[in-house]
């Protein structure tokens, strides 16, 4: 058994930034990271694009994973534990986690920050008809094993769902030599990076088919090809005679991203029903006091950019938080979605905030020109035109608290 002050769990991008901005209080932090290096996802993202916003320049996924190993392995301060499994934590701030090196270790600390990332939903969520087998992947899982370990998951491709990873996997099947015959995407708009589509898809000849999804999966020991179709794009059942048989040997799942809250479930956090991560305050406090969330485990985001953005702020909030050994509750106040917002992060603001929070958000459907406005206690805040908003890609609005009363709602309508 030993104790800290914040105890991290994860050691992907958002729990390195969050150790380092804890540190930087002077407090003692511990990571606890279950693979057997630091750097969390970023490690199999060979691709650039990475950094512009936080470090200015523009990194590969394992570049900018590395800036921030690096500097925790020369912080004094922080202790990072790789190949450690934490198997649970409690309201008191009790962690319980595994390792071959240490065994079973019991944790007591002033704080806890939340950053396990995110998993991938695979075949078992979409119910898809046919057999079972070998050569259906989800793209995490495809680009981990070309990218990683050298192999190539198939040599022709469809993918179904358009997120991010699925449009990399798309042009980086490409590039080693693989077929990519078509991305089908079940809603009428891509749930990705509309640079990603760009250059991922258009760049390389790969058609993106909206609306469309895969009914049925052909084949015995490996796949042989798969049945797509046309879906109504307001019951999303597929439309009868618009099936095609496209033959295939791989089909890549890129059909959504789940904050990983299993163990927050068990702990007792609140969660939101639409982000499935917590719903926390301005400093990514949870409704467990001194336990704080940050990152894609409390919402997927587009940039880990903002990744890093944000679990500074609970990592800071956490070390304040041991540092003070416990705060009182606060009275909040709520951050509502109004008109075309599917969410708002964080959900609620301490009564007593004051100064600029960030509120990232994201629409439920594409808005070409739209206008986004902030209200609260009858009052308007914020009042702004962008050209188009997608629900691919998340949104920010800065607000200044100070002297602000009673609930704040943001809305987007068409301008």
């Amino acid at each position: 058994m030993r104790s800290v002050d914040v105890a991290v769990i994860g050691g992907g991008p958002a729990g390195l930034a969050a150790a380092l901005a804890a540190q930087e209080r002077g407090v003692r932090v511990l990571v606890l990271e279950r693979d057997r290096h630091a750097g969390g996802i970023l490690r199999q993202c060979i691709h650039n694009g990475f950094g512009l916003h936080y470090f200015k320049e523009e990194l590969t996924g394992p570049e900018y994973a590395d800036r921030f190993v690096k500097k925790v392995a020369e912080t004094s301060g922080i202790e990072l534990l790789c190949d450690t499994m934490v198997l649970e934590f409690d309201a008191n701030r009790r962690v319980l986690a595994v390792s071959t090196e240490h065994g079973l270790t019991e944790i007591d600390a002033a704080a806890i920050v939340l950053a396990m990332g995110c998993r991938e939903r695979t075949r078992g969520a979409l119910n898809i008809p046919g057999s079972r087998p070998a050569g259906i992947f989800t793209a995490g899982c495809a680009q981990r094993l070309c990218n990683m370990e050298g192999v190539l998951a198939g040599r022709e491709v469809v993918i179904l769902g358009s997120g991010d990873i699925g449009l990399i996997m798309a042009r980086r099947m490409v590039w080693e030599g693989a077929k990519v015959r078509l991305v089908a995407e079940l809603m009428p708009y891509s749930s990705g990076l509309n640079r990603n589509i760009v250059q991922c898809l258009e760049d390389n000849g790969i058609p993106l088919l909206l609306s469309h999804t895969v009914t049925r999966i052909h084949g015995g020991d490996r796949l042989t090809g798969v049945t797509i179709a046309r879906v109504d794009d307001k019951t999303k059942k597929p439309i009868h005679g618009t099936e095609e048989l496209i033959p295939c040997d791989t089909l890549l799942l890129s059909v959504g991203l789940l904050p990983e809250n299993e163990l927050s479930k068990e702990a007792g956090v609140a969660l939101d029903g639409t982000t499935g991560g917590a719903t926390v305050d301005e400093r990514r406090e949870t409704s467990l006091p001194g336990v704080f969330a940050c990152g894609n485990v409390l919402h997927v985001h587009d940039l880990v950019d903002h990744v890093s953005i944000e679990a500074e702020i609970a990592g800071a909030a956490a070390a304040d938080y041991a540092l003070s050994a416990g705060q009182a509750p606060s009275e909040t106040r709520r951050a509502v979605p109004g008109g075309h917002v599917r969410y708002i992060v964080p959900q609620t603001v301490r009564a007593d905030a004051a100064g600029p929070v960030d509120f990232y958000f994201r629409v439920n459907e594409t808005i070409r020109p739209a206008r986004v406005t902030v209200t609260a206690g009858g009052q308007t805040l914020l009042n702004r035109k962008k050209q188009l908003m997608t629900p691919g890609e998340m949104e920010t609005v800065t607000v200044d608290m100070t002297n602000v009363s009673g609930d704040i709602q943001i809305t987007v309508e068409e301008a």
